[in-house]
């Protein structure tokens, strides 16, 4: 991180809800043309608190909270099943700019998921059928094979596979970090707090 943005950040700066600022970062670092600008690292662990992290994409975020989609009988979904706390963190480079985000998640109305699922290219409805996620293939071959299976079976609307589905992550903490010069990065934390007349407790933290 190179801390190329030189006016420093204050609390007066931030907007009272994480969700909002979340937002303003969000549609700044869309109106810079970032690559893939809502590629987020997710961690979750299963019951016995052994972590796992991989990127998935974020597709949707309001008051609720961020939302995700994926294979419920893959590994992060089995995590979520047993486990519901989790994280994620997004990072811009270009800007210089990282969000990191805490809280519990629980899977999306099934009329969510079926509209998003509707809304993606045929390709990848027919590949989240074909895709048994996170077990043992012997080869391509036979992906590629299921997905030709599937595409003769289904050849014009395609269903949303009842092990497919949305996840939404409601946050308890959000962290925003930008970098400064000398690695004196600003750290900007919201914890929810009912006691709040905003419902949350905006802290400083030392980088």
């Amino acid at each position: 991180m190179s801390g190329k943005r030189e006016l420093s950040l204050s609390l007066d700066d931030l907007a009272p809800d994480p969700l909002v600022q979340f937002r303003l970062w969000y549609e700044e670092a869309e109106s810079e043309g970032l690559h893939l600008v809502n590629a987020i690292a997710l961690a979750t662990a299963d019951a016995d608190g052994v972590p796992s992290a991989r990127h998935v994409l974020l597709r949707g975020f309001d008051e609720r909270g961020f939302t995700f989609y994926t294979n419920y009988e893959s590994r992060k979904g089995h995590h979520l099943a047993e486990n519901t706390h989790a994280a994620f963190t997004l990072l811009w480079k270009e800007l210089d700019r990282q969000i990191c985000v805490i809280g519990t998640v629980g899977r999306t109305e099934e009329e969510e998921s079926d509209a998003y699922f509707r809304a993606r290219p045929r390709e990848a409805q027919i590949g989240a059928w074909a895709s048994k996620q996170s077990t043992v293939i012997a080869g391509r071959d036979e992906l590629m094979k299921r997905f030709a299976e599937l595409d003769q079976r289904y050849p014009t609307d395609v269903p949303r596979p009842s092990f497919w589905g949305g996840f939404r992550l409601a946050p308890d903490t959000v962290e925003f970090w930008q970098a400064r010069a000398f690695r004196l990065h600003d750290r900007f934390r919201y914890t929810r707090d009912e006691g709040s007349p905003t419902g949350w407790l905006i802290e400083r933290l030392s980088p």
